[in-house]
């Protein structure tokens, strides 16, 4: 790995675990299941007390000047325990885009206040399979948006979306306020998924006004940069997650028993267990070093690899897990269900694990998929 934790960055990791560990509301969780459109206001709420939004925000705009090192750190921690609102990875993410636009205007009608997390945004272009932003099925003509945005994450409850979109051919990136549309600019959809909390929905524009951050080739490099930032946050959280359920499984294998002996001294969970173990530490190793590249060369690739590992050791500990619990496993008050849906919404978001192989065999060979 590129680098270890230091003091600062470990006392980070274990406050955002203590603070989280004694605020998680299993209740709320299964709750915000059954109904589409609401999500954990209570971490919401943890995320802007504790400064977490501003993390990453450089001082000039009220944040805290940290990076992606601090800011996964914490995404980890929210992963370990479901985080309840997507906020604090597409908030990332619109911070990229602020930052890389140049705009001064903008930064500060904007960064200090996601800093302070006094908006929530969202990000409409790595909805899909092709989050390249050459969108032709949203155009951006006389200063406004008109068409869709398909399963955006977040979107129902944003109050900024930065949307790809394309002008005269021309690919572009542009901010726009969702709270300052007037009557028939804008239409939030809800879409009801095995993992409400993430609030997507499908995004109707009809000339909203927007700002153009990016257009051409820029609008593309600062697209893929502002997904593998928020990939490697993703990547934090699935690793978090993935974590959680290997301890949970090993707990459960120690305190079962069946024919007179804890059912962790048979191979096929105990093999199972240390081979999720496998799949923890090396997603860990790899968010670790993905973190530690940002802003140099290696990045896209090293995010990458993150992105893929961390979606493996997730999807599998999901997996794993439940048949280790046999029936309790599949209970709704258990809850290991809240941990496999997470895994299926993240496995989705920001691109697909063919998008991510994509873009390493890209950097690795220099020759497109």
């Amino acid at each position: 790995m590129s680098i270890l934790h230091d003091e600062t960055q470990q006392e980070i990791a274990a406050e955002t675990a203590r603070v989280l560990g004694a605020r998680r509301d299993k209740a709320r969780l299964l709750e915000v299941l059954d109904r589409c459109g609401e999500w954990d206001e209570g971490f919401w709420r943890t995320a802007v007390e504790q400064g977490w939004t501003g993390l990453a925000v450089p001082e000039d705009f009220d944040g805290l000047g940290l990076g992606l090192t601090e800011l996964g750190l914490v995404a980890q921690e929210a992963g370990r325990v479901i985080s309840g609102a997507p906020f604090l990875t597409y908030g990332h993410g619109a911070v990229c885009a602020l930052l890389a636009c140049g705009d001064e205007a903008l930064q500060d009608a904007w960064l200090p206040r996601l800093a302070q997390g006094e908006v929530r945004a969202a990000i409409a272009f790595a909805e899909g399979t092709d989050p390249i932003p050459l969108c032709p099925q949203v155009e951006y003509r006389d200063g406004g948006l008109h068409g869709e945005k398909a399963g955006v994450a977040g979107a129902l409850a944003a109050d900024i979306a930065v949307v790809s979109a394309s002008r005269d051919g021309t690919p572009v990136l542009v901010l726009a306020d969702l709270n300052a549309a007037v009557s028939g600019q804008l239409e939030r959809t809800a879409i009801h998924s095995i993992d409400n909390g993430r609030l997507f929905a499908n995004l109707g524009f009809h000339g909203l006004p927007a700002t153009v951050l990016a257009e051409g080739d820029a609008a593309r490099d600062l697209a893929l940069e502002m997904q593998a930032q928020m990939a490697v946050l993703a990547a934090h959280e699935q690793t978090g997650g993935a974590e959680a359920l290997m301890l949970a499984a090993r707990d459960y294998a120690v305190e079962r028993k069946a024919f007179g002996q804890p059912i962790g001294a048979f191979q096929s969970v105990k093999h199972r267990i240390a081979e999720l173990y496998g799949l923890v530490e090396i997603a860990r190793a790899n968010c670790i070093h993905a973190a530690s590249l940002q802003g140099q060369a290696g990045f896209l690739e090293a995010a990458a690899c993150a992105r893929l590992s961390a979606t493996e050791a997730y999807d599998t500990a999901a997996r794993d897990a439940v048949q280790i619990h046999g029936g309790t496993g599949v209970t709704w008050e258990g809850a290991l269900h809240l941990h496999t849906r997470r895994a299926r919404s993240l496995a989705i978001e920001l691109g697909n694990g063919l998008f991510w192989e994509d873009v390493l065999v890209t950097g690795l060979t220099g020759v497109a998929a």
